[in-house]
């Protein structure tokens, strides 16, 4: 017979996820789903630039332009992603509209567009990209960063309320 003072696997309770545990996964998984999204915009010729350009300034060969190369820059957008969440937690997690996303999007399209083009020489400036190439990177950006924003925001709301919630508990019980 089981012990009594065993607890059986389904019984027991999972630890939840840190609030930067969180926002790490949620930057990974924002900078793969929007990269694969842009690799999708750019097989369906709705922008000229593909997730790969991450790669031409540091790696040789032509590999990365074929399927490894996608893959690789796929996950290395995933990882810059994670940069980018680490920021937006830092500075604008108190904030929850979304339309601080959309601009926390836009601010990270100019600061790649803008300040960080001359390190990628394969991409035209935004004045020599095509309307259709420009438009998509925008929408692709200000999704990437409403998806981060709401879901930090989010997760810092909830955890400031379970808080709040518990410190109601902690003091009406030692008010007993």
């Amino acid at each position: 017979m089981m012990n009594d003072k065993k607890k059986l696997e389904q019984d027991q309770r999972e630890q939840p996820m840190g609030f930067m545990t969180k926002v790490i996964v949620t930057g990974f998984v924002g900078g793969v789903l929007w990269s694969l999204i842009g690799y999708f915009a750019y097989i369906f010729s709705f922008t000229e630039i593909s997730p790969n350009v991450v790669l031409q300034p540091w790696a040789l060969g032509d590999w990365k332009k074929g399927w490894l190369g996608h893959i690789i820059s796929i996950i290395l957008l995933g990882l810059f992603g994670i940069g980018a969440a680490l920021i937006y937690a830092a500075i604008l997690k108190k904030f929850q509209q979304f339309w601080i996303g959309i601009v926390y999007g836009i601010a990270l399209w100019g600061l790649v567009f803008f300040l960080l083009n001359p390190m990628f020489p394969s991409i035209k400036t935004v004045g020599e990209l095509t309307l259709d190439t420009n438009v998509t990177n925008v929408c692709l950006y200000i999704l990437f960063g409403v998806f981060v924003g709401y879901s930090i925001s989010f997760e810092h709301n909830e955890m400031q309320h379970q808080n709040q919630h518990k410190n109601q508990q902690t003091q009406s019980s030692s008010n007993e």
